[in-house]
């Protein structure tokens, strides 16, 4: 299991130190770094480092090894048909936060206060999908914690740290990647 929620912190995060992807998924840093380092030697990621910044990402192999291990804990599960549903019913709402995050990054003081009351009942959504995915794996836990965190603490759209358009990629990857599906 560690190998897999590795690997899928890595796709999840994009480009990520160790203790980004062990925190993820709340694993031991140690454990981490350990599968990390046996998915190295397996050809699985690599890690870089430019302009002071470095982190792990996954080669080809290593997403080709990723989605085989999400297809095979779904098939274990026995979900396939709920994360199938789920994933419908994300859709719409993933509509309706593209537009609000857009709102935002154009708006002035208008949209912004349309934008969040947008996000607001997007996150509102995103709750009981949120329970039925982790009622099917404990893995998909907390995407509407952190997106109502983020909310919160307003936000919106920043790359560095949780944010809701952050923290709604994230969810919108892990869907794609478990049902094997292409962003296209």
């Amino acid at each position: 299991m560690t190998t897999l929620l590795v690997l899928h912190a890595v796709r999840l995060r994009g480009f990520a130190e160790t203790p980004d992807l062990a925190a993820r998924f709340g694993l031991d840093p140690a454990e981490a770094a350990e599968a990390l380092e046996d998915a190295r030697a397996r050809g699985w990621v690599t890690h870089a480092e430019f302009a002071g910044l470095g982190g792990w990402s996954l080669t080809e192999s290593g997403r080709a090894e990723n989605e085989r291990l999400l297809a095979a804990e779904l098939t274990e599960a026995g979900a396939a048909a709920e994360v199938e549903a789920v994933h419908a019913a994300f859709l719409p709402l993933n509509a309706r936060l593209l537009r609000a995050v857009t709102d935002w990054q154009l708006g002035a003081a208008s949209a912004d206060a349309g934008a969040r009351a947008e996000l607001a009942a997007v996150g509102a959504g995103l709750a009981p999908l949120a329970a039925r995915l982790s009622a099917v794996r404990p893995r998909f836990g907390g995407y509407d914690t952190r997106f109502a965190a983020a909310l919160d603490d307003g936000r919106i759209d920043d790359t560095d740290a949780d944010s809701c358009h952050r923290v709604w990629f994230e969810l919108h990857e892990d869907l794609v990647a478990t049902l094997g599906l292409s962003r296209e």
